[in-house]
């Protein structure tokens, strides 16, 4: 049996990622699901709560990819490298964050910003929770993890993605060694 939600979930997927938010409609979600515009409205009031289930399920995924980074055995530094590279890479490859990401910085679209501030958001807890994890474990020293996180997430951002944009890009291995030299040294105890 077809599960119409998920079906539905998939087509406004794929309607996003080609069309970006702004300009998805639910006749568009309907047409590519294969089901009537009223069978849509039956499982999600409107398209900005069919959006957010969607960016929820991503969140979902993009936690999953740092958290299978994550190796015990790794100190501090190597394992947030893997987990922000990991994600950092995900997101890049991923359509319809690519799309998100897109439309939030040429078009400004509310439903967009809220999208990409629920990514941000969940990867800077993320961070913020390795960090509480080395303080604890004395690996570095304490700081404001919610500050560290932010200057974590950016630094990586501006590292893969923004850097990029004028320049050659940088390795991972590149990339982990200005980290370490910018942020690590400075927080070890």
């Amino acid at each position: 049996m077809v599960d119409r939600r998920q079906n539905i979930l998939e087509a406004a997927a794929k309607s996003f990622t080609l069309f970006g938010y702004k300009a998805t409609t639910m006749d568009q979600v309907a047409k590519i699901a294969n089901v009537g515009k009223g069978t849509i409205y039956t499982f999600f009031e409107n398209k900005e709560e069919l959006f957010k289930e969607i960016v929820s399920d991503l969140v979902q995924q993009i936690k999953h990819v740092a958290v299978e980074a994550i190796r015990q055995e790794r100190p501090f530094h190597e394992n947030l490298h893997a987990a922000l590279y990991g994600v950092l890479d995900f997101r890049k490859s991923h359509k319809l964050a690519i799309k998100i990401s897109q439309e939030g910085r040429e078009m400004n679209t509310p439903a967009v910003k809220e999208a990409s501030n629920m990514l941000e958001a969940a990867v800077m807890s993320f961070i913020r929770q390795e960090l509480e994890k080395a303080i604890e474990k004395g690996e570095i020293k304490k700081c404001n993890t919610e500050i560290t996180s932010y200057v974590m997430l950016k630094m990586y951002v501006s590292l893969v993605f923004d850097w990029e944009m004028e320049h050659k890009p940088l390795s991972k291995e590149e990339i982990a060694d200005i980290f370490e030299n910018i942020l690590i040294t400075g927080l070890r105890k």
